[in-house]
């Protein structure tokens, strides 16, 4: 077949990252080098330091008139460690060292491969009832004309015990792995990545809160009827004014007088799910004491049913994935129990960091489905297509865009299999990398219809 000399593009764009890696790597390493050889100069620097000339106060060595140092700049000045407040954490995260001059492969080489023989049948049992499903009972060209989708898919999604994919089997979920949920995302967004986006935002980001900071009794009350597909969840923290930033949210939750609940006020938008959730992960400023007795905002995580008054906007007229529903959430006086508190109070930020960095793998997955589908019909295309008397996969414009997407949903596929198996394995740095799959992966992958 013609189009396969078109991958002969990929094998050579391997071969100049594999060059750029190498030399990536001797800068690294030379980095490293020079840092553990450059204390030895200290001491030199510091005797000629000693043989110059002070200059006077009032005045720098130029001559031009010196700027009186405040005191905080003067105690920086007089101890070098004021400069560094904080150490730099040790970290095996390879992408993370690379922006400290480090090779740190320990992570990387080998690829992490985490299942072993009875999770590998497991996993194949799940794959075919899965692949079946989609291909017989869901259609994803009409959900998407239609920006719903339909009571009896996610009927039969919830059947197959799709909704707790990961959830432990003690709460009726199927216990599967990073790994193992990264395959069958993988095929769900190679069907359809609107019906991809909708069970990631339940369960990737929804309440994967509960599953990571919840207690005993949270996650006995909601996980249940989550990995049942009988309630579906969805993870509030976005706002008007409030993106990337997450810190600057300002949706505010106060505790009432008598203790027993905190009254949330504010707006979310952008909530993948929001139309429909019955429980949202949500995040609000509350007041926080400190040690000194000052009072501070400080970001909480709460769990929050509709049912304790949340209200919704109409669904947003995207672009594409049209059947995944994005919606505005509003808080009015929305009373909140103290003990729908997730994670303890002030200490917000630090579960939806978790979060987002847990379930970042599998929408990069997800999308290498979508790629992987979007190939095999461009190849399907250009094997039939002819043009001026020839197929089209004899032109060079064809064979580069097609290796060119090969090798995009090559990266995207290893990057989300080296995070899923960089948790499995117990690894916990792996931020940045989960980070880079989502913007990635997004960034090339086609979503409209």
């Amino acid at each position: 077949m013609q189009v396969v000399s078109s991958l002969s593009g990929v094998l050579k764009s391997q071969q100049v990252a594999v060059s750029l890696y190498k030399t990536a790597f001797r800068s690294a390493t030379s980095a490293t080098t020079a840092s553990k050889t450059a204390p030895a100069a200290a001491p030199q620097r510091k005797e000629q330091e000693k043989s110059q000339p002070k200059s006077s106060p009032a005045s720098s060595g130029d001559g031009k008139p010196k700027v009186a140092a405040t005191p905080v700049a003067a105690k920086a000045v007089r101890d070098p460690k004021a400069r560094m407040e904080k150490k730099a954490q040790d970290s095996k995260s390879f992408v993370a060292n690379l922006f400290r001059g480090r090779a740190v492969t320990d992570q990387i080489f080998p690829f992490p491969s985490v299942l072993d023989d009875e999770q590998k049948d497991t996993l194949r049992s799940f794959v075919e009832p899965t692949n079946k499903f989609f291909e017989e009972v869901n259609d994803a060209a009409k959900n998407d004309e239609t920006s719903k989708i339909p009571d009896h898919v996610t009927k039969g999604m919830a059947e197959l015990g799709a909704f707790g994919l990961m959830v432990p089997q003690e709460y009726n979920g199927l216990g599967v792995n990073n790994t193992q949920y990264a395959r069958l995302a993988e095929i769900v967004g190679g069907h359809d990545l609107a019906i991809g986006i909708f069970m990631g935002s339940h369960q990737s980001i929804g309440f994967k809160g509960i599953m990571l900071s919840g207690t005993d009794k949270q996650k006995e009350q909601y996980l249940p009827k989550l990995a049942t597909g009988e309630h579906f969840a969805a993870f509030a923290l976005t706002e008007p004014q409030s993106g990337s930033d997450a810190a600057s949210i300002r949706s505010k939750a106060v505790l009432s007088p008598d203790g027993k609940h905190y009254i949330l006020n504010g707006q979310k938008i952008w909530i993948s799910n929001g139309g429909f959730a019955d429980v949202f992960t949500v995040f609000a400023q509350t007041d926080v004491k400190d040690d000194d007795g000052n009072v501070k905002e400080k970001m909480t995580a709460f769990i929050v049913e509709r049912k304790h008054g949340v209200k919704s906007g109409p669904p947003e007229n995207k672009m594409g994935i049209k059947s995944s529903n994005t919606a505005e959430l509003y808080f009015d006086d929305v009373k909140i129990p103290v003990e729908n508190v997730l994670g303890g109070v002030g200490n917000g930020f630090k579960v939806a960091m978790n979060v987002l960095n847990n379930g970042r793998f599998g929408m990069a997955a997800a999308m290498a489905g979508t790629m992987r589908n979007v190939i095999k019909q461009s190849v399907a295309q250009a094997n039939t297509r002819q043009q001026f008397g020839h197929l089209i996969n004899n032109y060079g414009a064809i064979q580069e865009k097609l290796a060119r997407m090969s090798m995009v949903h090559y990266v995207t596929e290893s990057m989300a299999y080296h995070i899923s198996g960089t948790m499995d394995d117990g690894g916990k740095d792996y931020q940045l990398e989960a980070a880079i799959s989502k913007v990635y992966g997004s960034v090339h992958t086609p979503t409209h219809g």
